[in-house]
């Protein structure tokens, strides 16, 4: 009898928010697939997908509901990240106006979210700006692919210089997150660049104690609800609640 006892699974609700066209879903779809599409339809209402992350003391299990952008659909907002753990704020480095649109969604979730939840900002089309070449990861963390992907994430880039078409400043954004408590990545969802990393650190920051962790599959697999597939698309949810304020 070694300890050889299965390593738990922590179930984490995590919800993707940010103005439309601004990378939300092709992030998902890097993290969750290791893949890239460049004709991505808009998302409706939310698509909801699930990913498992390994730590070095537990298996965080993500499930992502990745929200549309579009102003319509706002409403719809607080049935999807009503009692998440965690929310990942998208914004466009090449538009400044969705930085703005990302202080209105982390305001909103500060205000009517849970107490404790932990955003990420992260600006999205890294690629645009500069060339990042891709490294295999080196800070003992593993996205557990659920379809046996190839693991091959890339390393965290050094973007210093403003290119061309970059109108928020990795300063003015990082500067903003530090003044309101959050994580901050500039990421690149089509070169891969940081991607695994927002969902590692997420993992890390959300405290255990905030979280049940489920039983090892073995013991509850048999019994599991069929109602959310993995990398489905589900709508269902409820509504809002209180919180801080940036």
């Amino acid at each position: 009898m070694a300890d050889e006892t299965p390593m738990k699974a922590v179930q984490v609700k995590l919800v993707l928010l940010g103005e439309a066209a601004v990378g939300k879903s092709s992030l998902v779809l890097r993290f969750v697939q290791n893949d890239f599409n460049e004709n991505t339809s808009p998302t409706i209402g939310a698509a909801f997908l699930t990913q498992r992350c390994r730590l070095e003391n537990r298996i965080v299990k993500f499930e992502i509901w990745d929200t549309a952008g579009q102003e319509r659909f706002h409403s719809l907002a607080p049935m999807y990240y009503r009692n998440a753990a965690a929310a990942v704020v998208v914004y466009d480095i090449t538009k400044s106006a969705s930085l703005e649109k990302a202080k209105a969604w982390v305001k909103e979730l500060q205000r009517q979210a849970n107490p404790n939840i932990i955003i990420a900002l992260v600006g999205n089309k890294l690629d645009l700006v500069s060339d990042t070449p891709s490294e295999p990861p080196t800070d003992g963390s593993e996205v557990e692919r659920d379809e046996e992907d190839e693991e091959t994430t890339p390393k965290p880039a050094e973007s210093t210089e403003d290119g061309d078409s970059r109108q928020v400043s990795i300063a003015e954004a990082e500067t903003y997150a530090k003044e309101c408590g959050l994580l901050f990545f500039e990421a690149s969802a089509k070169v891969g660049t940081n991607v695994n990393e927002v969902f590692t650190e997420i993992a890390k920051a959300i405290p255990l104690d905030t979280i049940s962790p489920k039983p090892a599959a073995a013991a509850q697999g048999a019994r599991k609800p069929a109602t959310q597939a993995e990398g489905g698309v589900n709508l269902g949810e409820q509504q809002a609640k209180k919180g801080g304020c940036c």
